[in-house]
């Protein structure tokens, strides 16, 4: 009976061993591929607004984890089906979206900004759209703001870049997207060969998605809150747009 008793002891601490392992495996992180300046490649590896945030929450909270970079159409299908544990890509919160997975507390505060050529003076703002093409990316909250305007043409691609080509090369007459992005696009440009018209349309905040229910929505919440009240947010926010946040 004794050495019953000690081999389901040992059987009983190899399960907590192997639960143990399963349970302190990385997090995946899930980030948009292309969204200047929250995420994007430099020098191989991915930087960016978002990315310093998340590592400063990880730090904070202990947390390890592996970026999953994709398309970022597909960042919520992936946190439905459980392929990654969290979303970082300055993605709004939106009623649709809180339907199927979780945010965090809201961390930036954006709105949407029309971009055109700098000789461009036949657009002022979205009511000018009527006979023009935009350009804008697949899946996020501009392809729904368009929806309420006429236009001759939305061309949507699965990265921004690919928008901002079109409008450079003349396949589009403007580019409507997250204001931080095109302002940053603009900023980082050796010549002005474009500008910004009208006024920020459709405000909105961004925020970290969860799966439905996940533990963690509320750990990152609280951790993002130190983070502002401490200042180390507002160091962030200045190493990549240039200012503190008002």
């Amino acid at each position: 009976m004794q050495k019953m008793g000690k081999l389901m002891l040992l059987v009983s601490l190899a399960v907590l061993m192997v639960s143990g392992v399963a349970l302190a495996k990385p997090l995946v992180v899930g980030c948009d591929t292309n969204f200047m300046p929250f995420e994007f490649k430099k020098d191989g590896k991915y930087v960016g607004f978002d990315i310093d945030l998340w590592d400063a929450i990880a730090k904070d909270l202990g947390l390890e984890y592996t970026l999953q970079p994709m398309d970022f159409n597909g960042l919520i299908p992936a946190l439905q089906t459980g392929n990654v544990d969290v979303a970082i890509a300055g993605m709004t919160v939106k009623s649709k979206r809180e339907e199927v997975v979780d945010f965090a507390y809201p961390y930036y505060d954006a709105g949407l900004t029309l971009m055109v050529r700098a000789d461009e003076t036949r657009i002022s703002g979205v009511e000018d759209l009527k006979d023009k093409v935009v350009a804008t990316k697949l899946g996020t909250t501009s392809v729904d703001f368009l929806k309420k305007y006429p236009t001759k043409e939305v061309k949507l691609f699965p990265n921004i870049d690919a928008a901002y080509m079109e409008l450079g090369t003349g396949g589009a007459d403007a580019v409507i997207f997250d204001s931080p992005a095109i302002l940053y696009y603009i900023r980082t440009r050796e010549t002005a060969t474009v500008k910004t018209v009208g006024p920020l349309y459709q405000g909105q905040s961004y925020g970290f998605a969860f799966p439905q229910g996940s533990p963690l929505r509320e750990k990152v919440s609280i951790s993002l809150l130190k983070l502002m009240e401490s200042g180390a947010y507002n160091q962030i926010y200045k190493k990549w747009f240039g200012t503190e946040p008002k």
